[in-house]
């Protein structure tokens, strides 16, 4: 099947509407000059409902994980420890930061068990400067209690960074009410914007607790604030210019539609899938407690024992839908499916369809349609 016919439908990157696509387009012009400052100002000034903060935000050319490098290589030097929480891939990857600059004091959970307060606070006692956690775990599709944690780490004095990569946008995310003092997204999840933008928001707090030798040059948020202050606003070094043209042109999309409107429709979105999930037998991989929740983003669904992966997903791909695989220690054992951005009713339809019939086809389920119709019946509500 040609690439253009193919439905992508894994947790980024994700669907790029076709007038973002066209943004891109554009003649290129400075960095430097006032055209660039205005578009730049225009991103910051509508990322920040997008966040809901009041903070500084900066755009950095390159994936979330250079906001994760940059967040925490900004904060923290080789005498200081960060308190690292994980029950995923994602927080696994802070942990792996924090050591390569400082001392990471991780506070493990099984892949896709929910987090036990207790146990963050017992380390918290241990006294960090700063505390890192991932709210949407994309590799389990388990939502984190970001709201719980940031009122540790205010007690205990400590910087709050908050992975939001796979969350700003989908779900819900309130970086000032939750007392976040650097989060960050990626331009290729529910901004629907190609890869290669990583966006940081960052507090007063933070900005002070900075070092003033980051252990970063490209990412240092240090010079990338300076930067968004000087005017024409620009950044220190040479911006993937036309990724800011689509990024703009995304947040006016967004706007358009409405922040929380389109959040609702993430969630209806989800829901379905769920729902599907539900009446074709298919258990959901995370396990919750009353601080966690299903993710709204992506759904990580158990591969039934009568199918493997490949014949899985591999037989969706043969009808143009790509979901994705687990990673690491879940391959093979777990699928997911994104839903986030611009994706639609539309999308979410054909992706059951083709599920459907895979799992018909290998002898799963005895007909088609089940979760189609569960599907839609949860769109509808």
């Amino acid at each position: 099947m040609d690439i253009e016919d193919t439905l992508l439908m894994i947790p980024g990157p994700v669907k790029v509407a076709p007038r973002v696509l066209r943004a891109m387009s554009k003649p290129m012009i400075s960095h430097r000059s006032p055209e660039f400052g205005r578009i730049y100002d225009d991103c910051r000034e509508l990322l920040q409902e997008f966040f809901e903060t009041k903070n500084e935000i900066v755009v950095m050319s390159g994936s979330g994980t250079c906001g994760m490098d940059a967040a925490v290589g900004g904060l923290i030097g080789s005498d200081d420890r960060i308190l690292t929480i994980t029950n995923g891939k994602f927080g696994e990857r802070f942990t792996e930061i924090g050591n390569r600059y400082g001392r990471a004091i991780s506070v493990d959970f099984e892949w896709g068990m929910p987090f036990d307060l207790e146990r963050v606070e017992a380390a918290l006692e241990e006294g960090v400067k700063a505390v890192a956690m991932v709210h949407n775990e994309t590799s389990v599709g388990i939502i984190n209690p970001a709201r719980e944690i940031g009122r540790l780490a205010r007690k205990h004095d400590a910087i709050f960074i908050v992975d939001g990569i796979s969350s700003i946008g989908g779900n819900e995310f309130k970086t000032d009410e939750w007392g976040i003092d650097i989060a960050i997204t990626g331009s290729q999840k529910c901004l629907a914007v190609p890869p290669g933008l990583a966006i940081v928001s960052v507090s007063e707090r933070a900005e002070e607790a900075l070092n003033e030798s980051s252990g970063g040059y490209y990412a240092d948020l240090r010079a990338h604030l300076k930067s968004v202050r000087k005017k024409p606003t620009q950044t220190p070094f040479t911006p993937a210019v036309p990724l800011f043209y689509a990024l703009q042109e995304a947040l006016h999309m967004a706007e358009e539609e409405g922040f929380e409107a389109r959040r609702a429709r993430i969630a209806r979105l989800a829901e379905a899938v769920r729902a599907a999930a539900s009446a074709l037998g298919i258990e959901l991989f995370p396990v919750l407690n009353e601080y966690s929740r299903y993710s709204n983003t992506v759904t990580a669904m158990k591969i039934p024992p009568e199918i493997d992966d490949e014949k899985l997903r591999g037989g969706m791909k043969k009808q143009g839908v790509v979901v994705s695989g687990g990673q690491e220690r879940l391959k093979g054992k777990i699928f997911r499916i994104g839903t986030m951005g611009v994706c639609s009713e539309g999308d979410v339809l054909r992706t059951i369809q083709a599920l459907e019939l895979v799992l018909a086809k290998e002898g799963v389920i005895n007909a088609p349609g089940e979760g189609v119709a569960a599907a839609a019946k949860a769109l509808d509500r």
